[in-house]
């Protein structure tokens, strides 16, 4: 069984496969994180201008290679870059969407949000260390499930992730194991477990492996139907991942703290809040080498802040509230062409 969302994402193709006799159309590679929602804007934002958006969901390292390399317009990243290689590379990075990432399990009998995890049970899953579904850690926490002794098959991401990065972090701060044992970032040393490329790689192994969990962004577990976890809180609260959970880990993120909006949404109090919620970023030069083509890539960034939301939210993406969309219109001013002048002029 293939997962869903692959003819999903084919229905919207036209957006993403354009010919290169149209200079106007935008190119941009990255996360796979905000690929449904970048494919949904891009389907609509085609059928209102004519113009196309190539995207390649190749995850954030990729995406990150490649705008460093000036070979696409935008680089698209869940992992913020740092005020340091911002700098080094003359770039700048803004906020585009925000979602939650979720545990997606593949386990007979048991029915989307039954299951409940904390998170030192899901890091001793990711060592590891929990190696069956009826493992008394998990026991404790259901009570009243009927768990089998099924073995547990860890999936995670094999290319350099943003998702990977977000959800590392939150392992991080919930289990010293982990962080003493593998650590966070886009790329690391599993412990234990199958490898698979993208949201959509990982997404199609859980449903394909009995017994499996594995982490997604949330609107892949929501186009492909798939089981998810819930999850105990920083509060202590058990929630589904949802919209509104989503909204309240972000609420009281504070966009002009860190340079370059790098907030980190993991593990934020409230007793609503989702543990692993996410911000994605997109990356473009200071200076670029094709000025129209960066404009081009404003305008459409500019017309998904404003006609984008509800969008967003059919999939469950958080748009970016509109004080954070004021900051980075102002920061946009920063992409100049060589004479100084802002590339992009809002209306």
């Amino acid at each position: 069984m293939r997962v869903m969302y692959y003819a999903a994402a084919a229905g919207l193709a036209a957006a993403f496969t354009i010919t290169t006799a149209q200079a106007a159309d935008i190119s941009g590679a990255g996360a796979t994180f905000p690929y449904p929602i970048y494919a949904k804007w891009a389907d609509a934002y085609k059928k209102e201008t004519g113009i196309g958006l190539n995207y390649q969901s190749i995850g954030s390292g990729g995406g990150i290679k490649q705008i460093e390399a000036k070979t696409v317009t935008f680089g698209a990243t869940d992992k913020p870059l740092g005020e340091k290689d911002l700098n080094d590379n003359g770039l700048v990075q803004f906020p585009m969407v925000m979602g939650g990432i979720v545990p997606v399990i593949n386990v007979e009998g048991i029915k989307p949000g039954e299951i409940v995890l904390d998170g030192p049970t899901l890091g001793r899953i990711f060592l590891g260390e929990v190696a069956k579904w009826d493992d008394e850690a998990i026991k404790k926490l259901n009570p009243n499930v009927k768990l089998p002794a099924t073995a547990i098959a860890v999936v995670h991401r094999s290319d350099g992730s943003g998702t990977t990065f977000n959800f590392t972090n939150y392992l991080n701060k919930v289990s010293p194991a982990w962080k003493d044992k593998v650590g966070s970032d886009a790329s690391v040393e599993w412990p234990v477990g199958i490898g698979a490329k993208g949201n959509e790689g990982v997404a199609n192994n859980v449903v394909q492996t009995k017994g499996s969990i594995g982490y997604v962004e949330y609107a892949y577990a929501k186009q492909n139907k798939l089981t998810f976890a819930s999850m105990i809180n920083k509060d202590g609260k058990a929630v589904a991942p949802e919209l509104k959970a989503f909204q309240a880990a972000a609420a009281s993120a504070d966009w002009k703290s860190v340079p370059g909006f790098g907030v980190i949404l993991t593990e934020q109090a409230g007793e609503g809040s989702w543990p692993i919620t996410a911000a994605t970023f997109i990356l473009m030069h200071k200076i670029p080498a094709d000025l129209e083509a960066s404009k081009g890539a404003l305008k459409f960034f500019d017309w998904a802040y404003k006609n984008g939301d509800q969008m967003a939210e059919e999939l469950d993406y958080i748009p970016m509230p509109d004080t954070v969309v004021e900051l980075v219109h102002e920061d946009w001013k920063t992409i100049k062409d060589a004479a100084g002048n802002p590339v992009f002029a809002m209306n």
